[in-house]
């Protein structure tokens, strides 16, 4: 029987996780995820045929842990979908190398907003927004896909250092276009 592996598939995904936070997607490669493990390229390659194989792996490992950021809301009296957004844009400030990596890398599995709004790791945001809006799920994608687009035009131009971060200003804009999205999905039901 061959020796058991030291190195296992989710030590290599962890270290490219961990490479594509601290340094961005661009340097994941055998060498950097290697060093991290300190180890050979060697198990690297063995659990990975090729680094774009290793970086859809890392980009899944990413994508879970930001839906998970989503939804640990600091202040949940703000309301659900306030802290959700403001939760994206903190994601965009605090990991900007992730924040790029999920969202201008194009390694989304989605093609578009339609396909997003559909996709399984929207489900726990969706409920947890359809609950604290009291409204069916299409009205809630329709408040959730202005929302999202309003918070990612903040938190793209926040991650690429182009606006300095004022909370307090950004939530003020974030509730006005929430409360003008809900009032629009609550008009196409009439």
């Amino acid at each position: 029987m061959p020796p058991k592996a030291k190195i296992t598939k989710d030590m290599v995904i962890d270290a490219a996780f961990e490479v594509a936070r601290e340094a961005g997607m661009e340097n994941i490669n055998a060498r950097t995820v290697a060093k991290k493990l300190n180890c050979s390229t060697q198990p690297v390659m063995y659990h990975f045929e090729t680094i774009e194989e290793l970086k859809r792996a890392a980009y899944a490992k990413s994508d879970w842990y930001h839906t998970e950021y989503l939804m640990n809301i600091k202040n949940p009296q703000e309301g659900e979908m306030l802290g959700i957004g403001l939760n994206y844009i903190r994601f965009a400030i605090e990991e900007p190398h992730l924040f790029r990596f999920l969202f201008q890398s194009g390694f989304a599995v989605e093609n578009s907003l339609l396909e997003m709004i559909d996709s399984e790791e929207l489900i726990p945001v969706l409920s947890a927004m359809r609950e604290a809006m009291k409204m069916n799920m299409e009205q809630t994608k329709e408040v959730f896909l202005t929302i999202a687009l309003f918070a990612h035009g903040y938190a793209s131009i926040i991650a690429n250092n182009s606006l300095e971060y004022d909370e307090e200003l950004v939530a003020a804009h974030l509730e006005q276009a929430y409360r003008g999205a809900v009032l629009a999905a609550q008009e196409e039901k009439k």
